[in-house]
């Protein structure tokens, strides 16, 4: 249900407010494959959720739309409709930065930073990971920085001749987080066995998330049995996403976070617009709506869910 137009954060005005390179995005979306056109605007405010939740991965450094948007304008906008707090995830070293920096400025966010899986096999060959891992976990000792990730492997956009130096990085992030006791966001692409194969070969940090878990249900078996936190992004709202509101069926409740990705996988029925941290009230909302569950106790399920995988914002 919405209840009002477009946030005036995420809406064009004639003469655009001048923000500061630090505060603004850095980054913006690639095109579509294929040339295809999108619709630019953002969707409108959805209605407030009754307890706060919060966007557990976000890319506020990625601009997408027809405006830039800066992380506090983002978050006020958030936390207008109940999503009062939120993980900004990096990717690379630049956008490590940009969430150490981030989270220095707004006590609603805290960051998780990594090299992407599809980043590192072109590290590797251009002689540098090493070099970028080192300034990974650097970082990552910054008190707001409570997660590494995201990575894992991706097997949809790196081929066979990348995998081993994937998982190499893989396991070197894997043991960044146990060694600074942080939580470890994992993304996972067409890789879900060799992901868990991996886990298991190693000990892993006492707090894993599937990040936009794409699993059906016997991974989200796999992770009740492990305690391994499911997040769950608006791809669950899709038409064609049967396998994963399969898996919200069975996951431990007290494994389930959500997300936007954003400005990615943003919810049904505005599925290809850009997507935004307060979008993940439509994602929350029918998570609830599909268990059966009450708004309400979902909220608060996934407010505490939250904070026991990254500890307190406040």
């Amino acid at each position: 249900m919405c209840t009002s137009s477009i946030p005036v954060q995420y809406r064009p005005v004639e003469t655009p407010v001048e923000t500061s390179a630090e505060d603004s995005s850095s980054r913006s979306r690639a095109p579509e494959a294929g040339g295809r056109s999108r619709k630019l605007d953002y969707p409108p405010a959805p209605e407030p959720l009754p307890f706060p939740v919060m966007d557990n991965h976000t890319h506020l450094d990625f601009r997408d739309g027809q405006v830039a948007v800066s992380a506090t304008d983002a978050m006020d906008a958030a936390e207008a409709v109940g999503v009062g707090f939120a993980v900004q995830v990096g990717t690379d070293v630049e956008s490590s930065r940009f969430t150490v920096d981030a989270v220095s400025r707004d006590s609603r966010l805290l960051g998780a930073v990594a090299i992407h899986p599809n980043e590192a096999p072109v590290l590797a060959q251009a002689g540098t990971l090493e070099d970028a891992l080192a300034e990974i976990e650097h970082l990552a000792q910054h008190p707001r920085i409570r997660a590494i990730g995201e990575t894992g492997l991706d097997y949809f956009r790196t081929g066979e001749d990348g995998r081993e130096r994937q998982e190499y990085s893989f396991r070197r992030h894997l043991d960044i987080a146990r060694r600074l006791d942080l939580a470890l966001q994992i993304h996972d692409r067409d890789a879900h066995d060799d992901v868990v194969k991996v886990l298991r070969s190693e000990e892993p940090p006492a707090r894993v998330v599937f990040h936009c878990f794409s699993g059906d249900a016997d991974l989200a078996r796999i992770c009740n049995d492990n305690g391994w936190f499911m997040s769950f992004s608006g791809t669950v709202t899709f038409k064609n996403s049967r396998g994963l509101r399969e898996a919200l069926d069975v996951a431990d409740p007290s494994l389930i976070l959500t997300e936007t990705d954003a400005p990615f996988l943003t919810p049904h029925p505005f599925r290809g617009q850009p997507n935004a941290s307060y979008a993940v009230a439509y994602t929350v909302r029918f998570m609830a709506e599909h268990l059966g569950t009450d708004l309400e106790e979902l909220c608060r399920t996934i407010n505490a869910n939250t904070r026991r995988a990254y500890g307190e914002w406040e």
